[in-house]
């Protein structure tokens, strides 16, 4: 999906108020020689009228290239770098970037002050491109690197109506899927574990969960949510208090499978039977859900996909930059084994 990025000029809109060539604005932002003093005066002051701000990749592409891109995480915890999550998008980003000749830098921006560092480090040209994961709703920092014209491409999105390109996967539909099978199975009682609610992503999956359990007119009680932060302990401490609040509970949705497995944990010391008494299902589909016992039920997202679409964007908008904000979203499947 496009959207026209508002306030943002593109060097076609500046090369056509200026009355001259693409290539013209081009050698005038690099300050290029040949350009006459009143051609070199027109394009400036085109800039300035438009308030044009130029792309620190295109700037580049006459061989001052950094070369190089950053995926950032944007998460105040270091724990978070020990979950499945991160290690499962780092590899498909690096195996996209494999036939290229771009290096691929790792970092965690958690403060105000590194976000600054991080645009700072931009702003040097020492990167052409971000990618973003992990962006709670109020993170300034896609905008920050936005206003300094760096390609920039998140995994996730930070609202309904971001303003910066993302791949995301279907997280109402994959969790609207997970519940409706829960449902299906005659389970009537379930409760779910959310993520944070600062994260568009946690919000999303509380919205199938709601969407399923009012299509099938099965009231969703208060009691039956807990917040998780996407931890496998998280998910143990959410389970064991639905556990002491809520016994009836027959079925329990968890919005990652890290989640889950904690999950899974309590259950079992609570001495509840999986899926006899209680089924679970979680979202993500990584490789541990296959080595729970019982084998865990989810709502695969196809995170090599999403890898490689964050960075074909990123690459594309280097070389060309857009005049439009690019939204993917890749759909989910869900995963049956032995939980549910």
């Amino acid at each position: 999906m496009l959207r026209r990025r508002p306030g943002s000029p593109t060097l076609e809109e500046v090369a056509a108020l200026a009355g001259v060539g693409r290539g013209t604005v081009s050698r005038v932002i690099n300050n290029a020689a040949g350009v006459k003093d009143t051609t070199r005066r027109a394009v400036q002051r085109a800039i300035a009228e438009l308030g044009y701000v130029p792309n620190l990749a295109a700037r580049t592409l006459a061989g001052r290239r950094a070369d190089a891109v950053a995926l950032v995480m944007t998460e105040p915890d270091w724990r978070q770098f020990g979950e499945p999550f991160f290690s499962e998008i780092v590899r498909p980003v690096g195996d996209a970037l494999t036939e290229t000749e771009v290096q691929l830098l790792l970092t965690l921006v958690r403060t105000d002050a590194e976000r600054q560092r991080l645009v700072e480090y931009a702003r040097g040209g020492r990167v052409d491109g971000v990618m973003l994961m992990s962006v709670h709703a109020t993170d300034p920092l896609p905008d920050m690197l936005a206003e300094v014209g760096l390609p920039t491409v998140l995994l996730g999105r930070r609202s309904g109506d971001e303003s910066v390109t993302y791949v995301d996967a279907d997280n109402v539909g994959g969790a609207r899927a997970a519940v409706s099978h829960l449902l299906g199975t005659g389970r009537r009682a379930i409760a779910t574990i959310t993520g944070p609610p600062d994260m568009y992503v946690a919000q999303c999956r509380l919205r199938g969960y709601r969407e399923a359990m009012e299509r099938a007119g099965v009231e969703a009680r208060e009691s039956w949510t807990v917040q998780g932060d996407f931890s496998a302990d998280s998910g143990h401490r959410a389970m064991a208090e639905l556990i002491e609040r809520a016994p009836e509970i027959d079925g329990v949705f968890a919005a990652s499978d890290t989640m889950a497995v904690g999950a899974l944990g309590a259950l079992r010391a609570a001495g509840r039977r999986v899926p006899d008494d209680v089924a679970v299902i979680g979202f993500d589909d990584f490789p541990l859900a296959q080595h729970t016992d019982p084998q865990l039920t989810t709502v695969r997202q196809p995170l090599e996909e999403i890898g490689h679409t964050m960075v074909r964007l990123l690459l594309e908008e280097m070389e060309e930059p857009s005049a439009a904000w690019r939204h993917v979203i890749h759909r989910t499947e869900l995963v049956l084994r032995g939980s549910a």
